[in-house]
């Protein structure tokens, strides 16, 4: 129960926090490494694949450095990348421009000030048929990695 409070304040959270019509922000409970373990295990309990793990925090925080910004934007932050054979082949089957949307990635982060809670965040797809599965695939991920 107190999860899914969580979920629900999270997503109340995310309206404010997605600003940008681009991305969708769920915030749960938690700590960063068992959030993001959580979604690793959510995306491979669907027989997919993590491709590659980028550390844009840490990136961000050496470039800043050598930028002279001293601001630190996250306390941590990751994009796990991930596709899937079948859901991609079917969207670009439908529009081989559809590559653009592929591979599929969520990103996970904390912020400065903000303990206990993770965010996660996806992009938003345009509302087509062929799309649709890939929003639904990474939402569903994120559902289950947020329980």
């Amino acid at each position: 129960m107190a999860r899914l409070i969580a979920v629900l304040l999270g997503l109340l959270i995310a309206l404010s926090a997605a600003a940008d019509d681009g991305a969708s922000v769920v915030a749960a409970k938690g700590i960063f490494a068992d959030v993001k373990e959580d979604l690793v295990a959510a995306i491979e309990r669907r027989g997919l694949v993590v491709n590659f793990v980028a550390h844009v925090g840490d990136m961000l925080e050496r470039t800043g450095r050598d930028l002279g910004k001293t601001k630190r934007v996250y306390d941590q932050a990751e994009v796990i990348e991930f596709c899937s054979a079948t859901v991609s082949r079917a969207m670009m089957e439908a529009d081989p421009q559809y590559l653009v949307y592929c591979p599929y990635t969520i990103a996970v982060y904390t912020l400065p000030g903000k303990p206990g809670v993770v965010y996660l965040a996806q992009r938003k797809y345009p509302r087509t048929a062929a799309l649709k599965p890939v929003a639904d695939l990474i939402q569903g991920i994120i559902t289950d990695a947020t329980k």
